[in-house]
């Protein structure tokens, strides 16, 4: 089997688990359908245009349009058809012993006629799925009712299992070597956004990157993060987090500006997602590039260490995210609070986040969350603060919980490195 390969016992666990967890969620759960890639790659091991198909009872059926025959060669998953249309699913000549005749038995008709009868309700990914996709789903597969599965696979995929920990653990090492070590070398007076988005990018594919970041947030292009020069570093974004950027364009707000130039004297913010065969990473480094931080912005940004560093100790099996926010909220000062997590109006409510397949995961470390912590889950910590003059101020590290202490996964640097 390639090494790139999900085996087969991680797929046979990913889908035990999800099931228990929805019959936990919802015991009257019937049929889950899968139509985002990333889920899609999390129970098959492949990425394609098709659906998933889950019954609560019976196998599962991965149900591919295009490329079936990729999906063969890189899957280890046994249920894959071809289909060119949900016709085929409905129609095909497993319908009598596949997820149909599943699906029809739940609403008491024959599987032959599963499409003639109504589900009570159909389980979705209702974050990520177009409405235009689940009315053309419906007109083959008729149901009552939209339910959400996206609390049972936030959850199932929030706990990391070994196979899945050692490609984070391979990402972070990409990303402390090259924000770590080879960045400091390439910054030159001169330079833009731009052309260190170049550099970066080409640093991390020579060390193993996978070419992309993903979020899953909805409708999300973030290139793999950012980077800036200066105050462009609190630029108004629509991403949700502390940190902002210009990027190339209004129609194209990723990677650098090309007009932004690198001067003495500037601090260099580049907030990157890396990852590794499917799995990420998430990391902050800081370059202060010619020149000296005032006593005030210095001592901001050793605060910000600090924080991540409290954060860090208190991820712990059986603490909840809320406990570990309201623990560190209640104990800032008043006045640093202002523009902690986000400059001026733009704070975010929340100092970390899960990680794994995309950037930005469940759970998160901010109020609501409150399913205590598993070893296994892994967290991207970023305490930042927005200085005028200055910049966006702090660090962010990825770290894995464990039956001890957490480990951190990208490096152990104060996260600001002088250069020049």
């Amino acid at each position: 089997m390639s090494a790139d390969k999900v085996p087969v016992s991680e797929l046979t666990s990913r889908m035990i688990r999800f099931r228990a967890r929805m019959t936990q969620m919802d015991p009257e759960w019937r049929l889950a359908v899968i139509f985002s890639k990333v889920n899609q790659y999390y129970f098959t091991g492949t990425l394609q245009d098709g659906m998933l198909l889950i019954p609560r009872d019976g196998e599962a059926v991965y149900w591919v349009r295009r490329s079936y025959d990729r999906a063969l060669i890189e899957s280890e998953f046994s249920g894959i058809r071809p289909m060119e249309s949900y016709r085929d699913a409905v129609a095909g000549p497993l319908a009598a012993t596949g997820p149909l005749a599943v699906v029809g038995a739940a609403v008491g008709t024959a599987a032959g006629s599963a499409a003639a009868s109504s589900l009570p309700h159909v389980h979705f990914e209702t974050e990520v799925v177009p409405m235009a996709m689940v009315q053309r789903f419906r007109k083959y597969f008729p149901f009552d009712e939209v339910r959400a599965a996206d609390p049972a696979l936030s959850a199932v995929r929030a706990v990391k299992s070994p196979w899945e920990q050692e490609r984070m653990v391979r990402s972070g090492l990409i990303h402390r070597r090259v924000l770590e070590e080879q960045i400091p070398r390439f910054l030159t007076e001169g330079m833009s956004e731009a052309d260190l988005a170049v550099v970066l990018f080409n640093c991390m594919m020579a060390e193993g990157y996978h070419g992309v970041s993903r979020f899953s947030m909805f409708d999300t292009d973030m290139s793999f993060g950012h980077i800036a020069f200066g105050e462009n570093s609190i630029y108004p974004t629509s991403f949700n987090g502390p940190g902002g950027h210009v990027g190339l364009s209004p129609a194209a707000p990723v990677m650098g500006s090309r007009e932004r130039k690198l001067r003495p004297g500037d601090l260099v913010f580049m907030d990157i997602g890396c990852g590794f065969a499917g799995y990420h990473t998430d990391k902050t480094m800081l370059y202060l590039y010619r020149g000296k931080l005032s006593p005030e912005a210095a001592a901001v940004h050793q605060t910000c260490k600090n924080i991540q560093d409290d954060i860090a100790s208190r991820l712990r099996p059986g603490v909840t995210p809320a406990e570990i926010y309201r623990s560190v909220m209640e104990r800032l000062d008043p006045g640093f609070q202002k523009g902690f997590m986000g400059y001026g109006k733009r704070q975010v409510k929340f100092l970390g986040h899960g990680i794994g397949l995309t950037v930005d995961e469940l759970p998160v470390i901010a109020e609501g969350f409150l399913e205590p912590l598993e070893p296994g889950m892994a967290f991207a910590v970023e305490p930042k603060k927005g200085v005028a003059g200055t910049g966006l101020l702090g660090v962010e590290n990825t770290f894995l919980v464990t039956p001890g202490e957490a480990q951190c996964l990208t490096g152990n640097s104060f996260g600001l490195i002088p250069v020049g």
